[in-house]
């Protein structure tokens, strides 16, 4: 049936209803089959990613504190050696 028959035959408001009322279904529907998988699928990676992040982050941390601790045993090792250059001059 032609669009103009059917406004013809039923009015432009009933047919703009049900057009509407089909437009609102295939949103409807395209969001519940084709982007809440893929929303979930993202939301997924997103926290996979703030994991990682996190390790990262304490892993930065225990690195700082290694070489903080490797630079206090090497300026406690040049104060030690000052104190012998001095001990025995």
């Amino acid at each position: 049936m032609d669009v103009a028959q059917l406004v013809n035959d039923y009015g432009f408001p009933v047919v703009m209803s049900v057009g509407l009322g089909y437009f609102i279904y295939y949103i409807w529907w395209f969001v519940g089959n084709k982007l809440e998988p893929e929303i979930e699928q993202m939301h997924m990676a997103l926290i996979r990613v703030i994991d990682q992040t996190r390790m990262l982050d304490q892993d930065m941390i225990r690195l700082q504190q290694k070489v903080n601790v490797v630079l206090e045993y090497k300026e406690n090792e040049k104060k030690k050696n000052a104190k012998q250059d001095k001990g025995k001059a």
